[in-house]
């Protein structure tokens, strides 16, 4: 027997073996954990290619790189692989059935998600790190409970908010105790993370009422598609059209692909596995792990530190992982809404992690 024989039954055959022995349910784990770690790297992924294109730059030392390239590109190539996804609700017959409402739903959701809030996120990116955009996002689940329970009427318990709050404090302490000041030093990156937060908090609202009649591919390539028009329309009011003018860059196309590739259509296509075969259980322990894996992700990829906050802080998110998980049995209805959230959310944010 030959050494490539040899190697082929010894090594390959035997993981060929096992990876068709595991269940829908293990295939769901590992979708959902892959998902997870995607999302919580794609801030830290668009970060590292700004920093690429600083270091390429094109004629007159402008950067192709730029956030609203990356989010405008970003958005439009998203169209395709979704579109495919989705292919069975996009038909004549669905769009011709939306109401004057929907569409204005759909319009709304347009403008918050596709484009005030990943505008928002991306300005938060070029003026504080990753690592404090992570932790101030942490007011988004006891805020996102409120919400649903004031204009949905949806129901959480009492220990749900209670570990979002507990997750909500370690966050506090890691900014409280970093380096370069406490809460006091919060600049307008950290604002604008703030206020994407509320946007993104509100475009969810909007979100779950649309699906509720809105075929949920429709919902998303139509929002991605307005989305992607709005925000032109917004920068070019705002900044002007010369913001899009390094759009077509050889430098950005080179690296547009693995922004694209991974964050929207890898994380995109793991992440809707993980909903089809994954438990409910199973999806919340992997996404309750997000805000310690972007966090972690950064200080690896880009050399952040979270300061000497990061250990009591960080007990403080695992403490809050732990209450969540305690009550799982009568919080599953809340985890359902949660997972029916994600999986409608735009692709192209790349700031948003599960």
């Amino acid at each position: 027997m030959s050494i490539a024989a040899t190697i082929n039954s010894t090594v390959f055959r035997p993981l060929i073996a096992r990876f068709a022995a595991l269940s829908t349910a293990h295939i769901g784990v590992i979708c959902a954990w892959t998902a997870v770690i995607i999302y919580a790297s794609s801030n830290s992924i668009v970060s590292l290619l700004v920093s690429i294109g600083e270091a390429a730059p094109v004629e007159s030392g402008r950067n192709a790189i730029t956030y609203v390239n990356l989010l405008l590109l970003g958005s439009l190539l998203s169209i395709v692989p979704m579109g495919v996804m989705f292919r069975r609700d996009l038909t004549r017959a669905n769009v011709r059935g939306l109401t004057l409402r929907h569409w204005g739903l759909l319009t709304l959701s347009a403008l918050l998600s596709s484009a005030v809030t990943p505008g928002l996120f991306f300005y938060a990116l070029a003026n504080t790190s990753v690592t404090n955009i992570v932790l101030i996002t942490r007011i988004e689940p006891p805020l996102f409970l409120l919400a649903a329970w004031i204009f949905l009427g949806e129901y959480f318990t009492r220990r749900a908010l209670a570990a979002g709050l507990v997750a909500l404090s370690g966050a506090i302490v890691m900014i409280g105790l970093r380096d370069g000041g406490g809460l006091g030093a919060l600049g307008t990156g950290e604002w604008a993370a703030v206020a994407a937060t509320l946007a993104y908090i509100a475009s969810t609202l909007v979100t779950r009422t649309s699906l509720r009649d809105i075929p949920i591919g429709i919902f998303s390539v139509g929002r991605t598609i307005m989305g992607a028009a709005m925000y032109f329309g917004l920068v070019c009011m705002i900044v002007g059209p010369e913001a899009f003018r390094d759009i077509f860059s050889p430098v950005l196309w080179t690296w547009i692909w693995l922004y694209a590739g991974i964050v929207i259509v890898l994380a995109q296509v793991t992440w809707n596995m993980a909903l089809k075969y994954a438990r409910s259980d199973m999806l919340s322990l992997a996404t309750s792990f997000s805000p310690l894996a972007a966090i972690l992700i950064a200080m690896a990829l880009l050399g952040e530190t979270a300061g000497p906050g990061f250990l009591p802080g960080g007990a403080l998110i695992v403490l809050a992982i732990f209450i969540s998980r305690k009550s799982e049995p009568a919080n599953l209805r809340v985890i359902r809404i949660w997972i029916s959230w994600i999986a409608a959310r735009p692709g192209p944010v790349a700031a948003r992690q599960p």
